[in-house]
């Protein structure tokens, strides 16, 4: 009985709109169409069910039929059809707009989370509606793909009900930002983002995922998250072949260039004299990628390449005579590397230093 009578300010005049169709067998008007609506947005606003209201309106047409006589109450049927949908068109609508609200709120939070703004207070209050505790440490991992994914589409939805299956209610967040798949995570649960990880790889179709090292505090996940970008990056500048990219494993690459200048100087310096070779510099870089990162092993590096190994060991020369450096020579293949890693990063000899 309870129930009921938390319904009924809702069904104001809904009886006496019934009443007065059937006495002339008229349709429901404009007035009081849009009133059934307000009525159905006010209960969507209190978080009534529509079932519930439902079953209440049945019931009070059910006390009108009772005064109902002759063809009055033929009319019936017809008017709490009318009435029920234009009560429910208002609870939807409410509904609606409630969703829009929430996803704009949260998609504000997240904006404000991924960049640092916001005062750090209300944000982490925020944050709690969310799932997260600011007050602990946080790692993020971030998916990209071969085209860019919204809060709405298959593979984020896909990747959001395995975490769900496989950990419940734990503390994280999955969201989007710029076309990449992003989940937050608390630092000491390293297992929900592997998982991530592997669920967003196959979700995207073969994508790239970079997880950035755990932070404390509302800043770290910020840091975290530059982490993670910044580790796509490099894999792209550095053509780094790994589906899954910690920035832990990736750290001696900013300490490469946190001086861009003196990066740029051992470039010109080593790398500067392969410009006068025949093709220009950019096929003998490639030469010595191939050779480091197969060990200094010719006869592999010259299959990566697809040339002989007589040629190989031609290019190696010509690096030799050009530079003055010996790619075979352990003193000489730890400068020229070096080097080799700054143009990479650099993005030279495409790009003038």
């Amino acid at each position: 009985m309870a129930e009921q009578g938390g319904v009924e300010q809702y069904l104001e005049g809904y009886a006496r709109i019934l009443a007065g169709v059937c006495a002339t067998g008229r349709r429901l008007n404009r007035d009081e169409l849009e009133a059934l609506r307000g009525q159905g947005e006010r209960a969507a606003e209190a978080g009534i069910g529509l079932r519930l209201m439902v079953r209440a309106h049945l019931a009070a047409a059910q006390d009108v039929r009772a005064d109902l006589r002759g063809a009055a109450a033929d009319h019936l049927l017809p008017a709490v059809e009318q009435a029920v949908d234009a009560f429910a068109e208002g609870h939807e609508r409410a509904q609606r707009l409630a969703i829009r609200q929430q996803e704009a709120a949260r998609r504000e939070f997240i904006d404000d989370l991924l960049h640092g703004r916001s005062d750090v207070g209300r944000l982490a209050e925020r944050a709690e509606r969310f799932g997260l505790l600011l007050s602990h440490a946080h790692a993020v991992a971030v998916a990209q793909g071969p085209e860019p994914y919204d809060d709405g589409y298959s593979v984020t939805r896909s990747v959001e009900s395995s975490l769900a299956a496989r950990f419940g209610d734990r503390r994280l967040l999955l969201t989007t930002k710029n076309g990449r798949l992003i989940c937050i995570a608390p630092g000491d649960q390293a297992d929900v983002l592997g998982f991530f990880a592997k669920q967003a790889h196959a979700a995207t179709d073969g994508g790239r995922v970079a997880i950035g090292r755990a932070h404390p505090g509302v800043g770290g996940v910020v840091h975290s998250y530059e982490e993670a970008l910044n580790a796509l990056d490099l894999a792209e500048r550095m053509n780094l072949e790994d589906p899954v990219l910690r920035a832990a494993d990736l750290l001696v690459y900013p300490v490469l260039t946190r001086d861009r200048q003196a990066m740029a100087d051992l470039v010109r310096t080593v790398l500067g004299p392969l410009k006068q070779a025949r093709g220009g510099a950019q096929p003998l870089i490639d030469t010595l990628t191939a050779y480091f990162d197969t060990g200094c092993v010719a006869a592999e590096a010259a299959r990566q390449l697809s040339l002989s190994v007589r040629a190989m060991t031609y290019r190696l020369e010509r690096i030799h005579r050009l530079t003055g450096a010996d790619p075979g020579n352990p003193v000489d293949r730890y400068t020229l590397q070096t080097a080799v890693v700054g143009a990479r990063l650099l993005d030279w000899p495409e790009q003038d230093l």
